[in-house]
C-alpha cells in the first residue's frame, strides 16, 4: 500500500520532496509490525498513521494545485486510500470506538494539512472536498464491513457464548455450594429459619413463605400455625398477595389471605421477597386481632426479609439447576437403554424363536430349555420396559403429584396382576417441583419393590398433600420386606437418601396381618401441629 501511495504522490505532484509523507507513514506504521498487540503503542501508531495521512492529503493537494499538473482532488486521492489500513485494523481488533475516533482525526488533519501547506485555497476546491468526503464515507463503510466480516468468519466450532457463560457460572456455583453449610441451599430450611426470625419481630397466629412456580401460581415452602391453612396461591385474584407480588411493596389487609379462614377479626401482612429486580416469593404473616401490623412492625419485618430474599433465590436456583440436570440424565439413560440393551435383548428373543422353529423332531429336552430361556428373556424385556417408564415418568405441573403416582401404580399393577387401591387427599396448593419429583421417585421405588418381591395380591396407595406437609404411603399384602437381600438394602438406602434430601422421614413397618407399609412424611400436618409449633399470639389479644 505504501508503494502505491508513493507512486500516486509522484504522479500528482512531480515533487520528490512530497515523499517525506511516505517516510512518516512508514515510521507511524512501525508499532503495528513490531508490537501488534501492545495496548498503548499500537493504537497510538494507528492514530499517527491517520494523522499523517490527513496532513499529507492537504499538503499534496495544495502542491498539485500549485504546480498545475492535476487538480487538488486528484492530489488528495493519491494518499487518502491509505486511510483504509488503520481503519480496517481497528475494526478487526474489535475497536469500533477507536475506528470512529480515527475518522474524526482524519477529517481534522485534512483541513490542517491544507493550511500548513501555505495554500488553503486548494481546500475550497470542489475536487478536494469531494475526495475528502468520499474517503471519509468509504472509511466508515470499511469499518462497518470489517466488523461484520469478523463476526461471520468466526470458527464454526467456537464454543457458543451462552454455554461458556453457563460453564463459568456453574463452576462458581459448585465452589460456593461446597463452601456453604450442609442445609444452606435448601429452600424449605431457609424458609423455616426465616419464619423463626419473624416470630421475634412480628408475633402472630399464622405465617407462611411462598414462592413462584410458574403459571401464575405459588407454592408453599414453609408455614407455621395450629390450624390447617389453605392459602390463596393464585396471582390473578383480588388479594394482598397478588398486589404485593405485582408492586414489590409490603401490603397490609384487614382480612385473612387464607381461603379456609373461619372469619372474625384478622390482620395480614404480605411482604414480597425481592432479589435484584425479580420477585421470588412472599412472606405472609397473620394475626386474629385488628391492626396488628403498624408501620413500625412492617419496617422491622422488611429488615429481616431483605437479606433472606437473596439466600432463598440462591437456594431456589440451585434446586432448579439440580432438577434440570437430574431430569436430563434420566431421559438420557432411558434413551440409551431403549436404543441399546433393550434392542439387543429383543434380537436375542428373535434368535431363540428361530432356534425353536428349526429344532429337529425328538429334541424335546432342548426345546424345553429354549422355552424356559425365552420366558426369561421376555421377563427381562418387560422389566426393562417398566424401568424405562419409570425413568420417563414426571410430575405434570397441571396434573399434580397424585395423578403421576396413580398412573405409575396402575401401569405396574396391571403388569403384575395387582389390584391397586387409591386414596388421595390433595390440596389445590402445590409443593415445589423438586420436592414433588423426589416424592414420586420414593413412591415408584416402594411400588416396584411390592411388585417384584412381595408376592402381593393388593396394593394400597395413599397420597396426602397439604403444602408444605405431604405423606405418601404404599402398602401391600405380600410376604413382607426382606432387607437381607442386597437389592433390598440398596432400595432402602435410595429411598432414605431421597427423603433426607427434601427433609422428610422414611418409615418402613410391617402391615397386619401380612405385608409391608412404606411411608414418607414431609413436614408436619397443620391438623396435627401441637401448641409448640404455633406462633406466639400478639399482645393485647
Amino acid at each position: 500500500m505504501l508503494a502505491l501511495v508513493a507512486a500516486l504522490t509522484l504522479i500528482a505532484t512531480r515533487d520528490v520532496a512530497q515523499l517525506r509523507w511516505i517516510a512518516l507513514l512508514l515510521v507511524a506504521a512501525l508499532p503495528a509490525f513490531v508490537a501488534p498487540d501492545h495496548p498503548f503503542y499500537t493504537p497510538l501508531g494507528r492514530v499517527a498513521e491517520v494523522a499523517v495521512t490527513g496532513l499529507a492529503a492537504g499538503s499534496i493537494a495544495a502542491a498539485a494545485d500549485v504546480t498545475g499538473t492535476v487538480d487538488a482532488g486528484f492530489g488528495a486521492e493519491a494518499v487518502l486510500p491509505y486511510l483504509a489500513v488503520p481503519l480496517l485494523t481497528a475494526a478487526l481488533r474489535r475497536r469500533p470506538t477507536e475506528g470512529a475516533a480515527l475518522l474524526g482525526v482524519a477529517a481534522v488533519t485534512m483541513v490542517v494539512g491544507g493550511f500548513a501547506a501555505g495554500d488553503p485555497s486548494a481546500l475550497t476546491q470542489p475536487g478536494y472536498l469531494a475526495a475528502g468526503g468520499q474517503w471519509l464515507v468509504l472509511g466508515a463503510i470499511v469499518t462497518f464491513a470489517a466488523d461484520t466480516m469478523r463476526q461471520l468468519m468466526q470458527p464454526a466450532d467456537q464454543t457458543p457464548q451462552p454455554y461458556a457463560e453457563a460453564t463459568r457460572l456453574l463452576t462458581q456455583l459448585r465452589s460456593v455450594a461446597r463452601s456453604l453449610p450442609g442445609a444452606t441451599l435448601d429452600p424449605g430450611g431457609i424458609s423455616e429459619h426465616l419464619l423463626e426470625e419473624l416470630r421475634v419481630v412480628a408475633p402472630g397466629h399464622r405465617a407462611a413463605v411462598l414462592s413462584g412456580s410458574g403459571g401464575g401460581r405459588l407454592v408453599v415452602l414453609a408455614q407455621t400455625g395450629a390450624e390447617r391453612v389453605d392459602w390463596e396461591v393464585t396471582l390473578d385474584a383480588d388479594s394482598a398477595i397478588a398486589d404485593a407480588w405485582a408492586t414489590q411493596q409490603p401490603q397490609t389487609a384487614s382480612r385473612s389471605q387464607a381461603r379456609s379462614h373461619r372469619g372474625g377479626d384478622a390482620s395480614s401482612l404480605v411482604v414480597p421477597l425481592v432479589a435484584g429486580v425479580r420477585t421470588i416469593g412472599l412472606v405472609i404473616l397473620e394475626a386474629d386481632v385488628p391492626q396488628a401490623y403498624p408501620g413500625a412492625v412492617v419496617g422491622r419485618v422488611t429488615e429481616v426479609t431483605g437479606p433472606a430474599a437473596l439466600r432463598l433465590e440462591a437456594a431456589l436456583l440451585f434446586d432448579e439447576v439440580r432438577s434440570l440436570a437430574t431430569n436430563e440424565e434420566r431421559q438420557r439413560l432411558a434413551r440409551e437403554i431403549h436404543d441399546g440393551v433393550a434392542q439387543e435383548l429383543v434380537m436375542v428373543g428373535y434368535g431363540i424363536d428361530n432356534a425353536q422353529a428349526t429344532l429337529p423332531e425328538g429334541a424335546e429336552e432342548t426345546a424345553e430349555e429354549l422355552r424356559t430361556l425365552r420366558g426369561e428373556v421376555t421377563r427381562v424385556i418387560t422389566e426393562l420396559r417398566l424401568s424405562l417408564f419409570e425413568l420417563r415418568s414426571e410430575v405434570d405441573r397441571n396434573g399434580g403429584l397424585a395423578a403421576a403416582i396413580a398412573e405409575y401404580a396402575r401401569t405396574l399393577g396391571t403388569s403384575a396382576g395387582l389390584r391397586v387401591h387409591f386414596t388421595f387427599d390433595e390440596s389445590t396448593a402445590r409443593l415445589p417441583a423438586a420436592t414433588e419429583a423426589e416424592l414420586l421417585r420414593i413412591a415408584q421405588e416402594a411400588i416396584t419393590n411390592a411388585r417384584k418381591h412381595a408376592g402381593a395380591s393388593n396394593l394400597w396407595v395413599t397420597c396426602t398433600v397439604d403444602p408444605p406437609y405431604a405423606e405418601i404411603e404404599v402398602s401391600d399384602d405380600g410376604k413382607g420386606f426382606a432387607d437381607d437381600r442386597p437389592d433390598g438394602r440398596y432400595g432402602l438406602s435410595i429411598m432414605a437418601e431421597r427423603a433426607e434430601r427434601i427433609r422428610g422421614k422414611l418409615r418402613i413397618t410391617p402391615r397386619h396381618p401380612s405385608g409391608t407399609t412404606v411411608a414418607v412424611v414431609l413436614g408436619s400436618s397443620a391438623r396435627r401441629d401441637s401448641v409448640r409449633d404455633s406462633v406466639s399470639a400478639p399482645e393485647g389479644e
